[in-house]
């Protein structure tokens, strides 16, 4: 009779744990990180009601030393195919050519508009600052968000968003990726981006909403005033999207926008810093949000790494021991997982018309809560005036 396989004490607690781990983590993918292809499909198929009407909507955009940008991106915004909307750019103390630029484009294009934020302003963010004056200025009661850097993937970018515009609706939340990089950096960031729009949007299809990106997502210019605006957070360096969506969303009044064409893009981020500085102002922000999303998605992060840690652990001493059959047991658990997580990325990357992850997947699947990890404690050693506005 052959002992390949029979295991120590050792290892049967750690392959029981492997086992918990991977469970967890089908559970995570299958019912919430697989929404948006699940919301896509039954979109394409016509099992979700969308409005016929096409309201009258105001595009609000904040522009910093941008007119590289605005030049590049702002005509795909304009030149949208929707019925009857403006496009208000809110100046915000630039000190390039943006101001030059936008009144020769006021010419070309009678429902752009723009204005401007006091440089005088202290004690508030200047982004939120520009953002309301935007919002006061804007004559339409839907408001779409989008910035300098993106550009909608279609023209029917709009029409999209606006399909969600039903009476029970307040905010609709889309998907804003990178167009695809040729360095391995580029890659990390990209698929950074995807697994967190697979998650606030998962969340969002649950009817749990807890965030959005200012990036592409729309609301109610009442619902705006009702709340408030950016008064609870107004200190705050960030915090105009997330912050804001995580206080006024709701189980009822929030819906998700997943076709392709309602996508925007951005141009692949060139320098390290600029995305450190990013993470670790969401790094800041999030540790305000209200809700248990946070904390679900923390368990989550701590069930992939404790699944590698056991994987390891158990494969090294199966190997030791010669115990074989532990050996093979623990390599199907890891393939398992992967191909559940590669089958749901993948379908997600499709959908939204962006590369696929095989063969780098494992690697970003490590790296990614390693490196939230490091941000977060950068976030920690860092004063917290450095994230208020002065």
């Amino acid at each position: 009779m052959t002992d390949i396989f029979i295991a120590n004490n050792t290892e049967v607690i750690i392959l029981s744990i492997l086992g918990i781990t991977l469970l967890t983590q089908i559970i995570y993918y299958s019912t919430l990180y697989n929404r948006i292809h699940r919301h896509n499909l039954s979109a394409n198929k016509g099992k979700i009601a969308f409005s016929t009407e096409y309201p009258p909507l105001s595009v609000i955009i904040c522009a910093k030393d941008a007119s590289k940008e605005l030049e590049e991106n702002l005509p795909s915004i304009l030149e949208q195919d929707y019925p009857e909307f403006e496009v208000i750019v809110v100046n915000n103390n630039s000190s390039d050519e943006s101001e030059d630029l936008l009144t020769l484009m006021e010419n070309k294009y009678p429902h752009l508009y723009h204005t401007f934020t006091p440089d005088s302003a202290r004690y508030i963010s200047h982004k939120k600052l520009a953002l309301t004056v935007g919002i006061k200025a804007s004559k339409y009661d839907w408001l779409v968000m989008t910035e300098t850097n993106c550009k909608p993937v279609s023209k029917d970018w709009l029409k999209l968003i606006a399909r969600n515009f039903t009476n029970e609706t307040d905010i609709i939340l889309g998907y804003s990726g990178y167009e695809r990089g040729k360095g391995w950096f580029q890659r990390k960031v990209s698929f950074d981006n995807l697994f967190h729009a697979i998650r606030f949007l998962g969340f969002a299809l649950i009817r749990k909403p807890y965030m959005g990106i200012g990036r592409n997502m729309a609301y109610r210019k009442e619902l705006f005033f009702k709340n408030k605006g950016f008064s609870a957070h107004l200190n705050l360096q960030r915090g105009d999207d997330d912050l804001f969506i995580n206080r006024i969303a709701t189980s009822g009044n929030t819906r998700v926008e997943t076709d392709m064409n309602a996508c925007v893009c951005m141009k692949p981020i060139e320098y390290k810093k600029q995305w450190k500085e990013e993470k670790i102002s969401y790094a800041v922000t999030s540790q305000y949000y209200k809700g248990i999303q946070r904390y679900l998605l923390g368990l989550e992060t701590f069930s992939r790494l404790l699944f590698y840690v056991s994987f390891i652990l158990l494969l090294v001493l199966s190997i030791q021991n010669k115990s074989w059959g532990i050996t093979g047991i623990c390599t199907l658990i890891y393939i398992t997982r992967y191909m559940c997580q590669a089958i749901v990325i993948n379908k997600t990357t499709k959908d939204f018309g962006e590369s696929g992850y095989w063969f780098t997947l494992p690697i970003f699947d490590l790296l990614q809560p390693l490196c939230n990890a490091r941000f977060k404690i950068i976030r920690r050693f860092r004063r917290k005036r450095n994230f208020m506005r002065k």
